[in-house]
């Protein structure tokens, strides 16, 4: 990094932006000054004061909403609009080079990795695919995968990750009435037979089958379109599934009749 900065410019470095506080993104800060000013989202401060690390030096500023760093001419819009990958990731816009930078959502050509790219929050994960697209960009970071993105990445992985909601949610539904291939019955009923009593048994089971059913109808039309898509796919639908069921109340056989 120290190389491909001094290649562009011999002004010195004054200010770092942490994009959230995962060590993958923020792991090599302790190259740069001692006395660079560190910006973090506040929530971003508080994950990293619980973990300490040497590697990650503590941000000097913090922000609750909105930030903007004016350095000469230059000018960065740092916003925090929820809980998406993690509390505390930003999205860090450059207006005048049409840059937008969101790190862990989207990997442009590519599935997200598991559990759609570590979400911590689905609701949030899905809201940030609008977010982005409100902004006026050319080109997209998403911190993996090597190639930066553009709008059209932006709604192909949308569409993947609504294909991903909605067939998770039908074969929660489904699951609950007599279709012979999602029926609980015959998904559970040989396991709670060699297992009698064993709650978490018969469970891992049934969200095993929905989550291979719902990956494998997601990879129907995914497959060739969206890099590896049959290699994350069944993580991604577990993640989906589990939150579905915790966060949407979408309960199938579990909700109350």
């Amino acid at each position: 990094m120290l190389y491909a900065i001094g290649n562009i410019t011999s002004t010195p470095i004054t200010h770092l932006i942490y994009s959230h506080s995962h060590a993958d993104h923020i792991s090599a800060a302790w190259i740069f000054p001692k006395d660079i000013e560190i910006i973090a989202h506040i929530d971003t401060a508080q994950h990293l004061s619980q973990t300490p690390d040497p590697t990650r030096p503590p941000p000097k500023t913090t922000f609750q909403d909105t930030y903007n760093l004016c350095v000469g001419n230059q000018t960065l819009e740092l916003s925090y609009k929820g809980e998406n990958h993690i509390s505390g990731n930003i999205f860090i816009y450059a207006p005048t080079q049409k840059v937008l930078i969101l790190i862990d959502v989207v990997f442009p050509g590519w599935v997200p990795f598991a559990g759609l790219g570590q979400a911590k929050n689905l609701a949030g994960y899905i809201n940030a695919h609008a977010q982005i697209l409100e902004y006026d960009f050319e080109h997209y970071i998403g911190g993996h995968l090597g190639r930066s993105g553009n709008r059209t990445d932006i709604l192909v992985q949308q569409e993947y990750v609504n294909d991903m909601f909605t067939n998770c949610a039908t074969a929660i539904n489904l699951s609950a009435t007599t279709n012979a291939t999602y029926n609980i019955g015959d998904i559970v009923g040989p396991v709670v037979e060699k297992n009698p009593g064993n709650t978490w048994a018969m469970y891992k089971v049934y969200m095993d089958t929905l989550t291979e059913l719902c990956a494998n109808t997601t990879n129907e039309k995914w497959l060739g379109r969206l890099a590896a898509a049959d290699v994350y796919g069944f993580e991604n639908a577990a993640f989906v599934l589990e939150s579905l069921e915790i966060d949407y109340a979408v309960l199938g056989p579990a909700g109350t009749v």
